[in-house]
């Protein structure tokens, strides 16, 4: 996935390049002399709020994913999305990509609605022996009759 390609997260949702802002820096970490001489650190920078990807959806559903992504932006509005999995900076670009990508679908989900349900007539005769049986059970360990 190379820096100056557009992120497709749906086919409804395509973020560009040109919202998309790069930074490289040196890991942390294990790696040896590498450490200190590659920038293999990649970090993906995205502004949700005034995307151009976001604005093909419908009100409700913009607001909603911009609602779930609102705890994991900075003062600014940003989505921050770092990557130091590799030693190598191309693999952590296409990590940070697909961690960016994760994070967008996880925020489009919206949750199944609860159906209330009761538990079956027979469910609850079930429950009630058993408790009944393991009461007998305790009662009987003690040694004494009641």
């Amino acid at each position: 996935m190379a820096v100056d390609d557009d992120l497709r997260v749906t086919d409804a949702i395509v973020i560009p390049a040109t919202e998309l802002t790069w930074q490289f820096a040196r890991s942390g970490g294990s790696g040896g002399q590498n450490v200190n001489k590659v920038e293999s650190k990649a970090e993906l920078r995205w502004t949700p709020g005034g995307s151009r990807a976001l604005a093909g959806l419908d009100d409700d559903t913009r607001a909603w994913v911009l609602s779930r992504l609102a705890p994991k932006l900075t003062k600014d509005g940003e989505l921050i999305v770092i990557s130091t999995l590799t030693r190598d900076q191309i693999r952590n670009r296409g990590d940070a990509a697909l961690k960016l990508i994760s994070i967008v679908l996880a925020a489009l989900a919206r949750p199944k609605k609860r159906r209330a349900t009761k538990p079956s007539r027979r469910a609850n005769q079930r429950r009630i022996a058993e408790k009944k049986k393991r009461g007998e059970i305790k009662r009987t360990r003690s040694g004494r009759d009641d």
